[in-house]
């Protein structure tokens, strides 16, 4: 199809920017102008896609002239700009190191500290913000409610900081009265804080905001040009830029937008804004002159003629509907108009690929960040790089106490600390066991069904690190304490684990239900002791539990949200109890290990070998001839019976087979376990042989 006018010869020559910005199209073809700029020979998205920004940028401006561009081609424009605004480095300019009671997200002092499932914590202000997506540390997903505060911490802190607490606590009334449009009484607070703390990043964007909201819009500007930010703070580096939006510098606001989107690729009202804004810029069209000019006019946002600001809650801060051009001082408007409002297309994607183009330089970046920070060292006063100023390092000595870190369960100092949605802070262990029992916070008893089926039981890192710091010798206590809980539990011949429910056997499959609480614990010990094998014997009336058993060894398990698990077991070694007791509710036993006496003589081997392969074949006839639902039965829940081994005495136990035919033989259990603590394989193989040759005397249907 050519896209010349007809009666031309259609030739594959190399169109040209002339070509498209003539007009040149085909009517009579019904040729979408738009789609052959994005979808033609180099679309904008493979343009794009390579890193071509001053391609794509002309591609984009073109497509424009044409109608509105699909989601998908913004969004990998957006992302080409992303990736060549990264190459500048900017973003290993700014890496500064953190105070260890900062916020990560804000980098201010953690005020009233929410602890989220990941185990790090962010002060409350910012975990109520929907801006807020995922955590500043490890990038993991913000749960659905911020959660509430951590409860050791805030009752800490506010000993040991009341001052900064107090600052807190005065940007909370600031947001309030905005909230409330009582701008007046807001800036009144702020300036009486500025007072104290000049240097507080967050009271003076409040103050550039509520200054736009009060239409003093040149106070607003040189307010937020004088904000010297760390860059490493998403929000405010997002409402630095939306305020240079809403007075008109464009291209300043789209830098901060991209740094934003620098600092989570998820930022979607950053997003939101980049997109606007490169519509807005590159947007050329003849038709949209007259009014692009009424816009100018009137201060070249509409945004400007609404005289109060609405909700900004669904991106976590408020927006900036701020105030009427007509009462604009006349310099203020042409400031404000002068941000390319009046430039042509061609002259539009210029002046942005000049910005935006990996080959501009670095200085045209770091203008934004650098212009408050030069303004400030030619006055003589150098502003303070992070947000967090205050002098917040050190804790009196005489306000530090131990107690104040102690489980409230155990009432030791925390090991391994766990923080639940409540706020509620306990040892990781203290807790699991109480969850064993009931689903509930042990101190306020709100539902942790959630978090119990999430199952995450992440440390809590600043308490951790507050503990390493404070009370370094009693934190090694403990540790070295807990280490020797776990040794004591890791042996395997004293205080044996056992599981007193069923029959086991050496190489027998054995999954098992575990709802008690009793055995949860068990369960989960054996799990983080790293031995992860247990004993397993059938109850005895007088003693408790059977005086044999066979340890079971963990190949798997999987937690129900419940808090039950589905533990996936294979039978191990034989073992006699020699002496009984408890622990913590569930039994244990110090033991003696059983293995087979191997046969020396040689004739006598090989009739032991003879006998087994003859209960082998005398087996697999009877297994044979069982009922198909018999059958399919056995080899769902124990699998198919092993191979005839050839060594019969390789291992201490003797042939797997003999332990699969215990183990599926309708007999009693008392007599399954008189087999088991046999140390002579031939007796073995004899009992196993009466009872297959009783078996085979009578119908199958009276087997079972």
């Amino acid at each position: 199809m050519s896209f010349l006018k007809a009666g031309t010869e259609e030739q594959p020559a190399e169109r040209t920017w002339d070509f498209y910005e003539g007009g040149e199209w085909d009517v009579a073809t019904h040729v979408d102008p738009q789609q052959v700029l994005l979808s033609g020979d180099e679309p904008l998205v493979a343009t794009a896609a390579q890193g071509r920004l001053k391609e794509a940028l002309d591609s984009f401006a073109m497509a424009l002239r044409y109608g509105s561009v699909g989601p998908e081609q913004l969004n990998t424009l957006l992302d080409c700009l992303l990736q060549n605004y990264l190459k500048t480095g900017l973003m290993a300019s700014y890496t500064p190191d953190g105070e260890l009671l900062d916020c990560p997200a804000c980098h201010r002092f953690l005020a009233d500290p929410v602890t989220w499932d990941c185990g790090h914590s962010h002060c409350k202000r910012c975990a109520q913000q929907s801006l807020l997506t995922k955590c500043s540390v490890c990038n993991e997903k913000v749960p659905s409610g911020c959660g509430k505060p951590n409860v050791v911490l805030v009752s800490v802190l506010e000993r040991w900081f009341p001052r900064e607490i107090q600052i807190a606590r005065a940007i909370g009334e600031i947001e309030d009265q905005v909230k409330r449009r009582r701008f007046k009484e807001a800036l009144a607070l702020v300036n009486r804080h500025l007072v104290t703390d000049p240097e507080d990043t967050l009271l003076r964007i409040y103050r550039a905001e509520i200054y736009l909201m009060l239409q003093q819009c040149n106070a607003a500007f040189e307010e937020i040009e004088a904000v010297n930010l760390n860059f490493k703070w998403k929000e405010g580096c997002f409402r630095k830029g939306k305020i240079l939006k809403d007075i008109g510098h464009t291209e300043q606001s789209l830098q901060l937008f991209l740094h934003c989107l620098a600092l989570d690729e998820d930022f979607t009202p950053a997003k939101r804004e980049i997109e606007q804004g490169l519509c807005g810029l590159l947007c050329p069209g003849p038709e949209n002159v007259k009014e692009q000019l009424r816009e100018t006019m009137l201060c070249s946002s509409s945004c400007f003629r609404s005289k109060v600001p609405y909700d900004f809650a669904s991106e976590g801060r408020l927006s900036h509907k701020y105030c009427d051009a007509d009462q604009l001082p006349e310099e203020q408007v042409l400031k404000r108009t002068s941000s390319a409002p009046h430039l042509s297309g061609s002259e539009k994607g210029t002046l942005l690929k000049r910005k935006l183009s990996t080959s501009a330089k670095e200085a045209d970046y770091r203008k934004v960040y650098d212009d408050g920070h030069n303004k400030q060292k030619k006055k003589g006063t150098i502003v303070a790089a992070t947000a967090s100023s205050l002098n917040h390092k050190e804790v009196p000595h005489e306000l530090i106490d131990v107690t104040d870190f102690e489980c409230s369960l155990c009432m030791r100092l925390f090991y391994e600390p766990v923080t639940t949605p409540c706020g509620h802070t306990f040892c990781k262990s203290c807790l699991q066991r109480c969850l064993d029992h009931s689903p509930q916070c042990p101190l306020c008893k709100e539902s942790l069904k959630e978090y119990l089926a999430c199952r995450k039981y992440n440390m809590s890192h600043l308490i951790e690190k507050l503990l390493h710091k404070y009370f370094l010798m009693e934190h090694l206590e403990r540790k070295r304490i807990h280490n020797e809980e776990t040794m004591e539990l890791s042996d395997l011949t004293k205080n044996v684990p056992v599981f007193v429910c069923t029959m086991a056997y050496p190489t027998v499959p054995c999954p098992l239900h575990v709802f008690e609480p009793r055995y949860r614990l068990m369960i989960r010990r054996c799990m983080e002791t790293g031995t992860r094998q247990f004993g397993m014997c059938i109850s005895d009336p007088q003693k408790g539990f059977a005086d044999y058993g066979c340890i079971l060894q963990i190949r798997s398990v999987h937690f129900l949200p419940d808090g039950r698990s589905v533990v996936d077991t294979i039978g191990g070694k034989r073992f006699k109890v020699l002496q009984r007791g408890m622990r913590d509710g569930y039994c244990v036993a110090d033991i003696e290990y059983l293995e087979d006496i191997r046969v020396q003589n040689e004739e006598e081997l090989h009739k032991l070998q003879e006998l087994h392969d003859q209960v082998y074949m005398q087996a697999c006839t009877w297994f044979q001839k069982l009922e198909n639902r018999f059958r399919c039965q056995i080899l769902q829940h124990f699998g198919p019976m092993p191979e005839r081994e050839d060594d019969i005495q390789a291992t201490p136990n003797g042939p797997a087979c003999c332990w699969w035919l215990l183990a599926v033989l309708p007999v009693d259990p008392r007599y399954q376990l008189s087999v088991l603590s046999m140390m002579s394989l031939k007796e073995r193989l004899i009992k196993i042989q009466h009872i297959l040759t009783y078996l085979q005397s009578i119908p199958s249907e009276q087997s079972f």
